[in-house]
This record gives structure tokens, C-alpha cells and sequence, in this order.
């Protein structure tokens, strides 16, 4: 009997992927959301190790941590699993988790989404559940699709699918009349590779067995394409669950293992069939050499090729006898298996063990997991025929190490929490032209050039021998789980983050601030336009002119670098977010004491800060100016000021009038002065009267009223008061008007 394997046989990718994260991840407060698979064997496993099954979130303990099985979940199960605290480690498959992206994508654009598959499948239900709209489940090709007339379609697959139903979907949907159709084949190509190969067994061998569990769909898939081809299909779902005498007639038996049927099962239903058709052999066939001709494969776990004989030529061995004996042989060990052991002896640098397969060997006291070795401990051990985790860290000759194995379920616990998300920190050890290099313990870890920061990065190597602070974007397996990740999107994340706490703090303090209010600040900073103070950690301007009522040259004048002061609020400007507020609205004006410092008659010091027509303004202190009259600065007739005052005198002068609550001051230089003696004029001889003397008189009045009373400015400064008023009756009894 010839023994074909299917070369598409076993775990998938994304199988392998998440068993290989079940039976490896911590188990403490670990549950599985579904089953991991669709095969009993495997998850007898993973519940072995004290991994419970839940059916949703809320069944698993707040802060535990859930496992998304393969076929993947629905958008919002990621959701309640944050609400409740717990961990995810997601092992979606990376075929399902494409499709879920398409189906949110598309859906999201209005379209109506048509599933090829199985509606009760939980690959479907996990498709519907990021599926934004209307959707459609079709699992016969015949099905009538007259609903999607005149409505955008996108078709899409369950992975497991079979791809000439999806085909025959697909010409149905397109022979239809909907709006618009875009086609995604989503069935995995490790699925149509199964598909095929199922067939070209089958149609070459007179019997096949199917290996896998009845509620794998893929399984269940490739026995339906055999039956077609083959009349004799046999389903295995356990190596004892099954009568190997049915084979012994066939010539050729094709075996094929479905994507979720782990490579032990397979080698189990393997060995079965070789022991029950050597005995078979034995008794009922005399030449059995002829008809058994060898197990072409079994997927790195069976060796083919048969040893050579080495027994007398008078008890000769059967082919089959052959292939048992290479498989007793056979090296079932490979580097990086873990595997369990019995401690047998203890010695004092190190013990022996022992295991399946024939295995004895060393463990050197250095590859074992403890702090000291202890000879005495290990004896204990011994006794009690304990037995041990390690790994096989090389195959000729074998060598074991406990130590590796705690490393590595270390390695593999933290490599599920960045997975979750969890953010790491790497130095970086070298560059390439397409980004940085370093190291996670036995993982290499790349970081794209684009992933570096925020922007381009043109200098890789002033990188070199700086610390990283990373998150995953993915593990390529391929390349000995090399670590992809990403810096960039840390940064991001906090820019957003310092972006969004930024604009609350400005909402807060714009709802909470209006003109008028007194606040205090911190000054920051200062410009040669005013000061930056910090209120409520809001940078709000306090300009030059809002310092002092005197004015200043520089800001430091008034206020002084990390200070704090009081400030009254001016403006708001919540679209620019800009406020002014103000020093010297909270400061008295010199106006506001003049009252206390000044009378009339009191004589003052000053200095000539201004020359007008009608008179100079004498200032006394910051900020309070007098008025001089042309006719109070001397005795004498002046036509203009600058005869007798320069900008920048210092001269005496008494108060004449005072009014401070409209901020006036008239002084009088002339009367600290003496009096001139008076002369009188010389009679002057008359003139004959021709009309011209009062155009003589009144044309000197109005010189006089012009240099006195019509100057614009000062009619600004006199007029519309009672202190007006009373300067022009002050004035008007001056001699010299």
C-alpha cells in the first residue's frame, strides 16, 4: 500500500500563530473567547492548562486577560473587553482580520455587503459585527440574489470557503442588476491550495482519509471535494477513533489534514496506519514487500526513507516492518521544541533526565531553572519521578536547557503585551538604508525610516546608541519573528493627546474669564511691546500702555520676570485665543492723589514739557501737567511763548485755579515775579478822526483775542466747564490781557 500526504496539510499561519500564542501565554486569569479552533484535540490542550472558555466578555473576570480566537470577533467585543479592564491577545487570523477591514470599509461607504459563507460560522458572525450597514449571507450559488438589484454591492468571502461556489456566486452577482459590484476574493490561498491538492489526491488514489474535527469547516470542505473525485472517503477526527482495517485493500490511500488539524494528530493517524497494515501484512500477505512501498510524506515529523537492512537474509523484514522500525527510530525532536522529562538522577554538577522516545541525557546544573543548585533538591525530585519543562537547544547530540525555557515564556508573555499594545523601549544598535536596527531579547526589532518620529528622518546614525520608545505595528514570523515597529505613532499619540488637553484647558478658561474680571498671573516673558503672563496656565499680553499711567521706556520698569501680579481683564478674543489685560488699571492715577498734594496758591516745581500758541504746559510730577497762559509767563506782552520759555525748563510757578475732577491746572510763572514800576505814557497829540481809529481798535482787539481766546486748542481745554470759566474771568482781570 502506498501512503500519499497531501503537501497542504496541517496548521495554517494563522492557526499555528494562535496555538502556538495558547499553549505558550501564562495562564492566570486567561480565558478563550470561543474555541481557539475547531478541533477537540487542541482544545483539550489549551483547557489543560488551566485556560478557561468563555462565550463573551462579560463572563471573564474584569482585568483578565481574553484570547480572540482565530475566526475573529465583532468590532464592538473589542470594546466591552476594554470597558472591563481585561487584556486582549488577538488571534485573528491575518486572512479574517483583512476581511473584517474590508467589510468596515465598504460597508462604511454605503454599500451593501454580501457574504459568501456560512451564516452560523463564527468567521461570519465575526464579519457581521464590523459590517456598518446592510449585509447579506449566501451560501448556496444557486441562491437568488434579485435583492441587490440596483443597490451598490461588495462580495467578499468567508476564508474557508470553496472557492468555486464563491466563483459561481460572484457570475451570479454579476449577471444581476445591481448598481455597482466590486469583487474581493478573501478565501485564503493556503485554503484554495488545500482545495486543490484534496482534489488531485483524490482523483489519483483509491482511498482517503480526511484528518481533522466535524466542526472545522475547511476540514469539511476538502472531504466534500474528495467525494467527488474518490468513492472512498474516510473522516478522522481521533487516531484511536478509527478502524485502519478499512485501508488494508487500497493501493494507494491519500491523506489530507485540514488547517485547524494540529501536526501531532497527523503523525499519530500515521503511526496507526503503519502498525495496523504491518500486521495486517504479516498474516495474510507472504509477499507484502511488493505491495508496501513506503509513506511518501508526513510533514517533517515522519522520516520516508527506509533503513537499510542489517538483519540475516533467512528472517527477512517486511517493507512495513522497515517503516516501523525507521519510525522508532526516528529523531522526534527538534531545535527550540519544548518538551517534558522525568528527573531521573541527580549528580552534583548537573542531572540526568529521561523521556519519550528512548531520551537520556544531561542537564548541566547551569541550564537549569534555579538560583543555586542543590544536588539534594534534584534527588527529591527524582524520587518523586517529577518531571521538567525544557527545551531542546540542539538535536546532534541533543542538549536540553531549563533555563531557556523560562526565557523564553518570559519572551513570549511579553511579546503578547506588546501585541495588546503594550509600549517597549529598545537602544538602538545600528541602521540600514530603510530604517534602525536593535535587539528585544532574542528578537531583532526593525524601526521603518518613516516610523522613526514625526517627519523625515535624513540622519540615521545620530540614532545610533539612543534609546527608542517603540509599539508594534507586526511580527514578521518568517524572519525569525523579527519585531516591526514604530516610534512615530507614540509621538503622535501624544502631540494629540497634549493637543486635546490643551484645548480643554483653553475652553475652561475662556468659560470662566470675562472683561472686568481681576485675575492674577505669573510674568513669563517680556518683549519690547509688553509682557506674556501666564493666568490659569493661559499666556495672556499685558501691552506697554497697560503697565502705568506715566508710561514707560521698558516693560522691566514695572514688572519683573517670574513675578506675580494682579491684572484686570481688558479684551477677549476667544476665536484667536488671545487676551489682554492690564497693570495700571488696577494702580492709582496721579490725578487720584492730586488732591491730597495740591491747592490753589500752593507753589510748585516744574519742567516745560510743551510750547502751544496760548501758552506752555508745565508738568509737576508724572502724569499732571499745568497750563501757563501766554499772559501768566511774564509781566510783559508776549506775542509767542518761545520768547521767554524753552521745552525742557525747569521754572516755579503758583497754582492759580485747580480742579481735579476734570484734571486741570492753571498756573502762573509771572506771579512769583515783582511787579515792574509802573511809567505813564506820554500824552500823544490828537488825530484827526477819519473813521480809521476804530478799525485801528477793533482790528488790535481781534489781534488780541486771537492770541488769547481763539486758539482752538485751548478753547478744547477751557471750554464747557465752570473751570473754563472761571480762567477766562481770571484771565479777564489781568492788566496785561
Amino acid at each position: 500500500m502506498k501512503i500519499i500526504v497531501s503537501k497542504e496539510s496541517g496548521f495554517c499561519a494563522g492557526v499555528r500563530h494562535a496555538v502556538e500564542t495558547a499553549l505558550s501565554i501564562p495562564a492566570e486569569n486567561v480565558f478563550l473567547l470561543g474555541e481557539l479552533i475547531h478541533n477537540d484535540d487542541v482544545n483539550a490542550r489549551i483547557a489543560a492548562r488551566g485556560i478557561g472558555t468563555v462565550s463573551s466578555p462579560e463572563e471573564a473576570p474584569e482585568g483578565g486577560t481574553v484570547i480572540i480566537r482565530s475566526h475573529g470577533v465583532g468590532e464592538d467585543v473589542y470594546a466591552r473587553c476594554r470597558a472591563r479592564g481585561q487584556r486582549i491577545v488577538d488571534c485573528t487570523c491575518p486572512f479574517v482580520r483583512r476581511t473584517q477591514q474590508i467589510v468596515q470599509r465598504e460597508s462604511a461607504f454605503g454599500k451593501m455587503v454580501v457574504i459568501a459563507g456560512h451564516r452560523e460560522h463564527p468567521e461570519v458572525e465575526g464579519l457581521l459585527g464590523w459590517c456598518r450597514g446592510e449585509a447579506l449571507v449566501v451560501r448556496d450559488e444557486g441562491a437568488n440574489l434579485g435583492c441587490l438589484d440596483g443597490k451598490d454591492v461588495a462580495l467578499v468571502s468567508q476564508t474557508t470557503f470553496s472557492a468555486k461556489k464563491f466563483s459561481k456566486i460572484a457570475e451570479n452577482l454579476q449577471k444581476g442588476a445591481p448598481k455597482t459590484l466590486v469583487i474581493f476574493p478573501t478565501i485564503c490561498y493556503t485554503t484554495i491550495g488545500r482545495q486543490q491538492e484534496a482534489e488531485r489526491l483524490a482523483r489519483m488514489c483509491d482511498a482517503v482519509v480526511v484528518i481533522g474535527g466535524s466542526q472545522s469547516s475547511n476540514t469539511n470542505r476538502l472531504g466534500e471535494i474528495a467525494s467527488e473525485h474518490c468513492d472512498h472517503v474516510f473522516r478522522v477526527t481521533a487516531a484511536d477513533g478509527f478502524e485502519y482495517e478499512k485501508l488494508k485493500n487500497f493501493e494507494r490511500v491519500g491523506v489530507i489534514a485540514g488547517a485547524s488539524t494540529p501536526d501531532w494528530l497527523t503523525q499519530e493517524v500515521l503511526f496507526k496506519m503503519a502498525e495496523n497494515n504491518a500486521e495486517v501484512l504479516k498474516t495474510e500477505a507472504t509477499e507484502a514487500v511488493e505491495t508496501v512501498e513506503a509513506v511518501e510524506e508526513v510533514k517533517e515529523e515522519v522520516a520516508a526513507p527506509a533503513a537499510e537492512e542489517t538483519k540475516a537474509p533467512e528472517a527477512p523484514k517486511s517493507a512495513m516492518e522497515k517503516i516501523m522500525d525507521d519510525i522508532e527510530k526516528e529523531e522526534r525532536y527538534k531545535k527550540g521544541q519544548i518538551i517534558k522529562v522525568r528527573v531521573a538522577l541527580a549528580t552534583d554538577d548537573g542531572i540526568f533526565v529521561s523521556g519519550s522516545g528512548k531520551l537520556e541525557n544531561k542537564i548541566p546544573a547551569e541550564e537549569l531553572d534555579c538560583e543555586e543548585y542543590s544536588r539534594e533538591v534534584y534527588e527529591e525530585k527524582a524520587k518523586n519521578g517529577e518531571e521538567i519543562e525544557v527545551m531542546v537547544t540542539a538535536v546532534k547530540p541533543v542538549a536540553l536547557s531549563q533555563k531557556m525555557v523560562k526565557k523564553l515564556k518570559e519572551e513570549e508573555a511579553f511579546l503578547a503585551d506588546i501585541e495588546a499594545g503594550k509600549e517597549f523601549s529598545v537602544v538602538c544598535t545600528g541602521s540600514n538604508k530603510g530604517g534602525l536596527t536593535a535587539e528585544l531579547g532574542t528578537y531583532p526589532v526593525f524601526v521603518p525610516r518613516r516610523e522613526i518620529r514625526i517627519g523625515y528622518v535624513t540622519d540615521l546614525e545620530k540614532y545610533k546608541g539612543k534609546t527608542l520608545r517603540l509599539k508594534l505595528i507586526e511580527i514578521r514570523k518568517e524572519r525569525r519573528k523579527e519585531i516591526i515597529a514604530s516610534q512615530r505613532v507614540i509621538l503622535e499619540a501624544e502631540r494629540a493627546e497634549r493637543e486635546a488637553a490643551k484645548a480643554a484647558k483653553e475652553e475652561s478658561f475662556f468659560s470662566s474669564i470675562q472683561v472686568g474680571d481681576v485675575v492674577e498671573g505669573k510674568v513669563e516673558r517680556v518683549t519690547s511691546f509688553g509682557a506674556f503672563v501666564s493666568v490659569n496656565g493661559f499666556d495672556c499680553l499685558a501691552h506697554i500702555s497697560d503697565l502705568s499711567w506715566t508710561g514707560v521706556k521698558e516693560v522691566t520698569d514695572v514688572l519683573e520676570i517670574g513675578k506675580r501680579y494682579e491684572f484686570q481683564v481688558l479684551k477677549i478674543d476667544q476665536t484667536n485665543k488671545k487676551v489682554s489685560i492690564g497693570y495700571k488699571q488696577l494702580q492709582p492715577q496721579p490725578w487720584d492723589l492730586a488732591a491730597e498734594k495740591y491747592a490753589e496758591g500752593d507753589i510748585v516745581h516744574g519742567r516745560v514739557v510743551r510750547i502751544v500758541p496760548f501758552g506752555a504746559f508745565v508738568e509737576i510730577e508724572k502724569g499732571i501737567d499745568g497750563l501757563v497762559h501766554v499772559s501768566q509767563i511774564t509781566h510783559e506782552w508776549l506775542e509767542n511763548p518761545t520768547t521767554a520759555l524753552t521745552i525742557g525748563e525747569e521754572v516755579d510757578a503758583k497754582i492759580l485755579a485747580f480742579n481735579p475732577a476734570e484734571r486741570k491746572i492753571t498756573l502762573s510763572i509771572k506771579a512769583l515775579q515783582p511787579r515792574p514800576e509802573f511809567e505813564p505814557r506820554p500824552e500823544r497829540e490828537p488825530r484827526e478822526d477819519n473813521g480809521n481809529r476804530r478799525d485801528r481798535g477793533n482790528k488790535k482787539g481781534r489781534r488780541n483775542t486771537q492770541s488769547f481766546g481763539e486758539d482752538e486748542e485751548y478753547r478744547e481745554w477751557t471750554e464747557g466747564s465752570d473751570f473754563g470759566a472761571s480762567i477766562s474771568e481770571l484771565l479777564g482781570n489781568d492788566e496785561n490781557k
